[in-house]
């Protein structure tokens, strides 16, 4: 049976600390909503903005896939296994935390704000090497451009998850279907900028929607330069 799980913007958990500002749709840090645990493997979704010349000072991770989305400004990144690099608005990253890595990630301005999302997903396979990729997207509209998968050989770049991440930014009117891409996953969709009518549930900047038991979905942009992220993920965790 189909099931939908609405998450307006506003009902998220909200913490300001001066240098960050973060929106957590989940439970995290000092927020905690034992209704908003996770969603399937998805456990993670922080909506983040970073005051210039701030951010995450050196912290550890272990056995969790983690995707950065700068939506404006840029992230300058540094690990233990040598990566320091600058991820930009127009760019994804990825860590494969495995058996653990050490990381900060800072505002590579000094002038102005940084914005992104953060987002955790459980992986399929524990104590794996750790791993940095990074990956430009490409500047087209009107469809949907999948960033991540399970796979080394497809579009974009991979986790150890059987987890499929697609971003679009679209013209108003222009309607576009997701087919999941494997039996039993859920979908949770994001809207970053516009609005969007998913199946027949309106979705206004910054909501988000969990969509269970449902093989297909219609997503209408009701905004010119509307932009949305579908993220697929099991339900079950093994």
């Amino acid at each position: 049976m189909a099931r939908s799980i609405l998450h307006k913007a506003n009902t998220r958990g909200h913490a300001d600390h001066g240098w960050l500002d973060s929106s957590h749709t989940f439970s995290f840090a000092n927020y905690y909503n034992p209704e908003r645990m996770q969603f399937g493997a998805l456990r993670v979704f922080n909506d983040d903005t970073v005051a210039a010349g701030r951010g995450f000072d050196s912290h550890p991770h272990d056995n969790m896939e983690i995707i950065s989305i700068p939506l404006s400004g840029a992230l300058e990144h540094k690990d233990n296994l040598g990566n320091r690099v600058i991820t930009k608005a127009g760019e994804i990253q990825v860590m494969s935390t495995g058996t653990g890595v050490f990381h900060s990630e800072y505002n590579a301005s000094k002038e102005e704000p940084a914005s992104f999302l953060q987002i955790w997903i459980y992986p399929n396979k524990l104590n794996v090497p750790p791993r940095y990729d990074q990956v430009k997207l490409s500047t087209g509209k009107n469809h949907l451009q999948q960033i991540i998968s399970p796979s080394t050989e497809d579009a974009g770049t991979w986790i150890y998850q059987d987890a499929w991440l697609h971003l679009g930014r679209f013209d108003k009117g222009v309607q576009t279907t997701y087919q999941l891409k494997k039996e039993g996953n859920g979908l949770y969709i994001f809207v970053i900028r516009g609005s969007f009518r998913i199946n027949d549930v309106q979705l206004e900047e910054r909501d988000g929607l969990g969509l269970e038991g449902s093989t297909e979905t219609v997503l209408t942009p009701l905004t010119d330069d509307a932009e949305v992220l579908l993220i697929e993920v099991p339900l079950l965790i093994r």
